[in-house]
């Protein structure tokens, strides 16, 4: 969101804040594009700028009684909507939130049809402030089936002065009734040169690497960075899974080792057709392995993915996928 200074936390969301801003003719709008770029970040702010009371130009001030209700998530026109698994993570945590925390529920990855219900009642009151409505829904694509169809009847007919933002990284997973009832403010990755500062700018060291590693979402390395993987660990790790060394690797979230290795299977296979890599660097790519082992590999692997929530035996299936690692990545015989 934009600060008491009026910047932006995400230099590189400027420009398409201020082309949103500037081009928005309808009611709601889908913010979308590769996720760890900041759709997230551009929807508040686009929220904030709606609801500013002492605006110049389009963009919000950071600084009047509107934007520090926005600052302080308290504002009485503007309903966040998030998962129960992100609301903590993004600083959003409601009531329901912390009665789910301390039932010991499984926080729920889904928006729920009873939040879309009440954000539909909340766009039907009165704004508090006089700017209108602000219903954010990130990210949509968690919305069931029956959510969807109750956000859409109110998209078909919006009340009053609400408007509504849908950010999400995977449109295509969205009703096409929906997407078409939006004015889409598409994002695409950053500038690597301004993503790269950013990153160095927040303590990350070789952030170029870790940039790469996270397919240029510099949110994405810098939730890898205060996770604690670094580009030390990050560039041993080919080397490390071809000579079958399972290391420390049973401490890692199954999701970010399986994605850690589709990437390095996608990278070996580039080196064995005479290709660039793209999320590690050359010289820490071992030699090229055979395509046709690679592709099995790749194809274990999204087997495995699929079912990344099962509760696996973690050093078991560490251990097994490292050993498949290993295979597939043996040099091929000459």
């Amino acid at each position: 969101m934009v600060g008491p200074d009026g910047a932006l936390p995400l230099p590189w969301l400027a420009g398409p804040l201020a082309h949103a801003l500037r081009t928005q003719q309808g009611h709601a709008l889908l913010v979308h594009g590769p996720q760890g770029i900041g759709q997230f970040e551009l929807a508040l702010s686009l929220a904030q700028s709606w609801l500013c009371e002492q605006r110049t130009g389009d963009q919000a001030c950071g600084h009047c009684a509107s934007c520090h209700l926005v600052q302080a998530r308290s504002h009485p026109d503007l309903l966040v909507l998030l998962p129960e698994a992100l609301s903590e993570a993004l600083g959003w945590s409601t009531d329901d939130t912390a009665s789910d925390k301390a039932s010991k529920a499984k926080p729920s990855k889904e928006l729920k049809v009873e939040a879309i219900r009440a954000a539909v009642l909340f766009a039907q009151t009165t704004s508090a402030r006089g700017r209108g409505k602000v219903v954010l829904v990130h990210p949509a694509e968690r919305m069931n089936m029956i959510s969807s169809n109750t956000l859409l009847k109110t998209l078909e007919e919006p009340p009053g002065a609400a408007r509504f933002i849908l950010s999400c990284g995977a449109p295509q997973d969205l009703l096409p009734t929906i997407r078409s009832r939006c004015q889409a403010v598409p994002l695409a990755l950053p500038d690597a040169e301004v993503a790269r500062q950013w990153l160095a700018s927040h303590q990350v060291a070789q952030p170029e690497v870790l940039l790469a590693a996270a397919g240029g979402q510099p949110l994405e390395a810098l939730a890898w960075s205060k996770d604690g993987l670094d580009a030390v660990t990050w560039t041993r790790l080919p080397r490390q899974l071809a000579a079958g060394e399972a290391g420390t690797l049973a401490t890692w979230p199954l999701p970010r080792l399986l994605d850690a290795m589709h990437k390095l299977c996608h990278d070996a296979m580039c080196v064995a057709c005479d290709a660039p890599p793209r999320y590690y660097p050359p010289a820490a790519l071992p030699k090229a392995g055979s395509v046709a082992a690679l592709n099995a590999w790749s194809k274990e692997l999204g087997t495995v993915l699929r079912h990344a929530e099962h509760p696996w035996s973690g050093p078991l299936m560490v251990e097994s996928l490292v050993l498949k690692a290993r295979n597939a990545l043996a040099p091929r015989a000459n």
